[in-house]
């Protein structure tokens, strides 16, 4: 069966929770979570989600090749689909930037990354830059998240470095059992719900060939992006279902050729959909420490001409386009 582009623009968004972890820690701020300096919101980047859905990409469906992927030298994965567009074993003869378009199409034919999110090819034999079909935002957390530095101790020790086993072990013998251990730190936020949300371009997916396959291998992810992520401090954070897909389908349905130009594009903005979507802490709450301190309502009866709202519930289900099953999980429909 031929793996088709896709032929809709889609948004989606999905609530992620995070107890007692730090979300994205920023390294220029001794890997404190991140926050906006002006609300104390929490903030979770772009990279950060990708890296994840990237690493489940690669777990989940080992014949998918990943490029961004830990150590990667990119100037030699850009000059190996350079090499293979000119038919050649080496560059000395090619110029910087030659059959760009053409390596540009090597690459997203290889790498499920590249076709789905795109990439700065542009160092080395320079392929460009690739726009992907799909975009993550930073995501926030729905109320400002107080952060905890704490103090630990690790019941080990480091001392100098030695050449025999025998020096390691005269040098334990003579060090004092209270000084063989030593402190360090956890920055956590002890709270937070953030939200995600994203958009999906047909229009660049046609470049990209980003398929109906990788759309729902990145649903897939998305749900399970935190499952297979396994760190001390990613051990409290965890995807709330339903991811929410609003999927553009055309108003013009005695115009076959406008509909399907409209689903293409987009019949409502982005901004629209996502208001949808409404969270915030209970009246009775003072400090949410848990998902039930929220109220989350979604407002079907808003939903625009044009759009089906769809929700995956489970990594392995398909997608239910209705809201028989939003109040099992603790939403509200209005």
């Amino acid at each position: 069966m031929i793996d088709k582009t896709i032929a809709n623009r889609y948004e989606f968004m999905v609530l992620v929770e995070a107890t007692y972890c730090n979300p994205n820690g920023d390294p220029d701020m001794g890997n404190l979570p991140r926050q906006n300096i002006d609300t104390g919101h929490g903030i979770i980047t772009d990279v950060a989600i990708k890296r994840r859905i990237r690493n489940y990409v690669e777990d989940a469906f080992p014949e998918q090749n990943i490029l961004m992927r830990s150590g990667t030298n990119l100037n030699r994965k850009i000059a190996e689909a350079v090499m293979a567009v000119n038919e050649c074993k080496d560059l000395k003869n090619i110029k910087k930037g030659e059959k760009q378009e053409e390596s540009q199409n090597w690459m997203c034919e290889k790498y499920w990354d590249v076709r789905t999110f795109g990439g700065v090819l542009s160092t080395g034999r320079n392929a460009g830059q690739i726009r992907g079909a799909v975009q993550v935002a930073m995501a926030t957390s729905v109320d400002p998240i107080t952060v905890e530095d704490m103090t630990i101790t690790r019941m080990c020790y480091v001392d100098k470095d030695f050449n025999t086993l025998e020096e390691f072990d005269d040098l334990d013998a003579k060090t004092d059992e209270d000084t063989k251990r030593t402190m360090g730190n956890k920055k956590v936020t002890p709270y937070g719900l953030y939200i995600v949300k994203g958009s999906i371009s047909a229009s660049l997916a046609e470049k990209t060939g980003f398929s109906e396959n990788d759309l729902s291998k990145l649903w897939e992810a998305i749900l399970q992006m935190y499952n297979h992520d396994i760190s001390a401090s990613k051990e409290g954070m965890s995807v709330i279902s339903p991811l929410i897909i609003f999927k553009h389908v055309g108003t013009q349905n005695n115009n076959n050729d406008e509909k399907i130009r409209e689903a293409k594009l987009g019949c409502a903005p982005a901004q629209m959909l996502f208001g949808l979507l409404d969270v915030h802490k209970k009246d009775d709450v003072e400090f949410p420490r848990k998902f039930d301190d929220y109220r989350v309502s979604f407002k079907a009866s808003e939903i625009p001409e044009g759009v089906e709202v769809g929700f995956k519930y489970l990594p392995f289900k398909d997608v239910e386009w209705n809201t028989d099953n939003l109040l099992d999980h603790g939403f509200e429909v209005v």
